[in-house]
């Protein structure tokens, strides 16, 4: 009874069960990762408020509380959740055709799109729903990430140059208004920018140990304001103020047109946020050898979202810089990403004005070396090398991410993986086999130069006989009978079959009828007993015969052997099968008594 309700307990408060296992040892590894880790990322909540459309303080705010609840209710040791690049990004290419960057409206939509991912992420966690993350294939996040990577720079690039532009536009849109303007260019912004990014570069080369993007933001920061002091005509623009005010509590805006115009938007926010937080902690998790369930964390993540919009947060999800890190620095629970987001808390009063005094050409510079680190080219190189069809599902999500509106892209990736399946699946490989003398037991080959029995085919199917494959498996029972009508008699190599559904197994039935009346038949090998489930229970067993079901070769070829013509047997003397009266090989008789040891094995048990 006491297990029980302790199960239960934790079921619902998993942080119950990583807090009995904290010592002292662990807590002071997790109170340094936390410390490190909310030092680092003042710059980068600030940087990707910027690339979401919102003000400076929103990427503050969702370093906090997010952070704080996803590690209480998820399942990773080491994932830290708050502001993400693909995330803000989906969001900023999202809300910007609703709504003005930066304005009251703007901010109010995010905050209710924080809310619709929190619910549909609780959803899909207490539907136990995990397993669907799988099915955003790798692909799909590798060119979404490269696309998005050229869309922040993209926008990031009139900061750099100091070119002042009244809208933001489509990617080419952008580049060709952009690149119409370079005269416009203040060479004072545009040292600062290039300042910041050499910097940056020297000091994560030579000093990989020091936070290389404080280095360069603080280096940007003083020349910025040196040569705003010191020419009249520099005008560095500073991102402005930050309020330093604590996160208040406060309802997000619920109307029912804001619902459905935000839907669809929601809805690729969640998968995407979902995939990006499952994939992050599964991949620290096989280092550091925990176990990582989906459904919990999807929990966790949506309990996060939910909670944190009524803090003024937008979408949070796991973040790879701040996990990585945290994993590096040693953090053993999720107490470090709790410390994290609560020093933030406690300190941005102070944090905060001193994020006002960033230039925006560093913001941009930073924000450059993100989207750079954001071309996965090792994986990209490693797609186009080894499938075609993974390089077009990349190459089709980097296209929709630049030309279309970034939630269809994400679902347009998706569903192109999913339809290249469906078409994989739908074509099982079917390979001719031929009883080879020169192996032992005269195991089946697929020798082309090989002999074949004139009056029966075998052959092997190794995939799926579902719905989706019975056209193009019929389609090769129909040219077997065309091309060889003399080969009456089918036998299927069965083991390469995992699923079978009521429409395989009706074809399955057809074709035996079908050769029934060509005056031969149809014999399944090795069958296993799952799949034969759908032609036991229905009324197809009747038509393939019981006694047409074998689990051993040697059974079925002895049996079947009895079935052929023999005036055709007594014409051919290519010897197939040992019953032709050719000679075993010295292979085949190595371990053999008898020719019943090689062809009279335990038959399958009948289906019932």
């Amino acid at each position: 009874m006491q297990s029980s309700r302790a199960s239960f307990l934790t079921l619902l408060f998993p942080f119950l069960s990583w807090m009995k296992e904290m010592n002292r040892s662990t807590i002071n590894a997790d109170l340094q990762a936390g410390l490190i880790g909310a030092i680092v990322t003042l710059p980068q909540a600030v940087a990707f408020a910027a690339i979401a459309g919102l003000p400076p303080q929103y990427g503050l705010y969702t370093c906090m509380v997010p952070a704080i609840i996803a590690a209480l209710f998820g399942s990773s040791k080491h994932l830290v959740s708050g502001p993400t690049t693909a995330a803000s990004i989906v969001i900023f290419a999202g809300l910007s055709s609703f709504a003005t960057p930066e304005s009251e409206q703007y901010v109010a939509l995010a905050i209710t799109l924080t809310f619709m991912v929190g619910i549909i992420q609780l959803a899909m966690g207490f539907a136990r729903l995990g397993a669907l993350v799988n099915f955003i294939s790798h692909s799909v996040v590798v060119g979404f990430t490269a696309g998005a990577a050229l869309l922040i720079a993209s926008h990031q690039l009139k900061h750099f140059l100091g070119i002042h532009l009244e809208h933001g536009g489509h990617f080419f849109d952008l580049l060709k208004e952009i690149f119409s303007r370079l005269d416009e260019t203040n060479l004072y912004v545009l040292v600062v920018g290039l300042s910041t990014l050499v910097v940056s570069i020297l000091t994560k080369k030579f000093f990989p140990r020091v936070p290389y993007m404080i280095v360069a933001i603080l280096f940007g920061s003083v020349l910025a304001y040196f040569f705003n002091s010191n020419i009249e005509n520099a005008k560095i623009i500073l991102a402005g103020d930050v309020p330093g005010n604590f996160p208040i509590f406060a309802m997000p805006q619920l109307s029912l047109d804001t619902l459905k115009q935000l839907a669809p938007l929601a809805l690729a926010t969640t998968l995407f946020a979902l995939t990006e937080a499952v994939s992050i902690g599964r991949s620290l998790a096989i280092k550091s050898g925990q176990h990582v369930h989906s459904n919990q964390e999807f929990i966790g993540q949506g309990l996060s979202n939910l909670v944190g919009s009524f803090f003024s947060a937008y979408v949070a999800t796991g973040s790879f810089n701040r996990s990585g890190l945290n994993y590096q620095i040693g953090a053993k629970t999720q107490l470090s990403a709790i410390v994290g987001g609560l020093v933030l808390l406690a300190t941005i009063p102070l944090t905060a004005p001193l994020a006002s005094f960033m230039p925006k050409a560093v913001m941009a510079a930073i924000l450059f070396l993100v989207a750079w680190g954001l071309i996965d080219f090792h994986h990209i190189r490693n797609i186009f090398q080894t499938s075609h069809s993974d390089s077009v599902v990349l190459v089709t999500t980097f296209g929709g991410t630049l030309f279309l509106e970034l939630e269809f892209a994400i679902l347009l990736g998706v569903l192109l993986s999913l339809v290249i399946f469906l078409f994989k699946t739908s074509q099982p490989r079917v390979l001719e086999r031929v009883p080879d003398p020169r192996l032992p037991k005269r195991r089946f080959n697929t020798d082309p130069n090989l002999p074949t029995c004139p009056q029966m085919k075998i052959i092997r199917i190794d995939g799926e006989l579902f719905f989706g494959a019975v056209s193009h498996i019929q389609e090769t029972f129909i040219r077997l009978r065309t091309e060889s009508p003399e080969q009456k008699h089918l036998m299927l190599v069965a083991s390469g079959i995992n699923f079978l559904d009521v429409a395989g197994a009706e074809l399955l039935a057809q074709e035996a009828h079908t050769r029934r009346k060509m005056g031969g038949g149809l014999y399944l090998l090795r069958i296993k007993p799952g799949v034969c489930e759908p032609i036991s229970k229905g009324p197809y067993l009747d038509e393939i015969s019981a006694m047409n079901i074998f689990e051993s070769k040697g059974e079925a070829i002895h049996e079947v052997y009895q079935l052929l013509d023999k005036d055709i047997c007594s014409q051919c003397s290519s010897h197939i099968f040992l019953e032709c009266g050719g000679k075993p090989s010295k292979h085949s008789t190595d371990s053999l008594n008898s020719l019943d040891d090689l062809y009279r094995e335990k038959p399958v048990t009948n289906p019932q």
